[in-house]
């Protein structure tokens, strides 16, 4: 099999994963009981009704984010079916735009690991909206390329849902620190990189290849 071909089934196969096992993690949530899982270490502030608000309307919506945004590098799919493409993208502008974007903003004023925390998850919010709205503005006057480059930065910013969680398991794993202090890590670490590769790729090869996702 080609080499191309090998890594972009591993990587839809890894992102799959990885999108399903976070939709498994916020299942819970849709119980609506403010003592499961993230919610046990965040007693100290569940009763702010902005703050619950924000928090149930992050978790739910950014799920269609994720998956919204899986379908919008490829290629095939937008010579194909253009109309699932422009569809997929309206969905995943609307809820980053209105809902998980501004929600995670709010998140961040309150996140665990003190001031670098809120700093880090402040920064990561403020850029995802930005991304994205700069990615829906250059679609509508058909700059289809910088579209396209503000997009991708929009998803690996997104994908941080999933690279924080990773982050979070090598770290415990390998070190086993104070959990405030792993939260000051991977508040960093879980967009940081993302959005360095988003860089590197498309300063790099988006001249000279098409996405990966062809």
């Amino acid at each position: 099999m080609h080499l191309k071909s090998t890594f972009k089934i591993l990587l839809i196969l890894t992102l799959g994963f990885f999108t399903v096992l976070m939709i498994n993690i916020t299942l819970p949530y849709f119980a609506f009981d403010d003592k499961v899982a993230f919610l046990k270490i965040k007693q100290w502030i569940i009763h702010n009704e902005i703050w619950k608000g924000a928090f149930y309307t992050h978790v739910i919506t950014s799920c269609f984010c994720l998956i919204a945004g899986f379908t919008q590098f490829s290629d095939k799919l937008l010579r194909s079916r253009p109309k699932i493409h422009r569809t997929m993208g309206w969905l995943y502008v609307i809820v980053v735009l209105l809902f998980s974007g501004p929600s995670g903003l709010i998140m961040s004023v309150y996140a665990n690991g003190g001031i670098p925390s809120q700093i880090a998850f402040t920064t990561l919010s403020i850029l995802w909206i930005f991304f994205t709205y700069k990615g829906f503005k250059t679609a509508v006057r058909g700059d289809f390329s910088t579209h396209r480059k503000f997009m991708i930065r929009s998803y690996a910013l997104t994908l941080s849902a999933l690279t924080l969680r990773a982050w979070k398991l090598v770290i415990v794993l390998a070190f086993r620190p104070q959990p405030m202090d792993v939260y000051m890590l991977v508040a960093w670490l879980g967009w940081v990189p993302n959005l360095l590769i988003a860089e590197w790729y498309i300063r790099n090869r988006f001249k000279h290849f098409k996405l990966i996702f062809k």
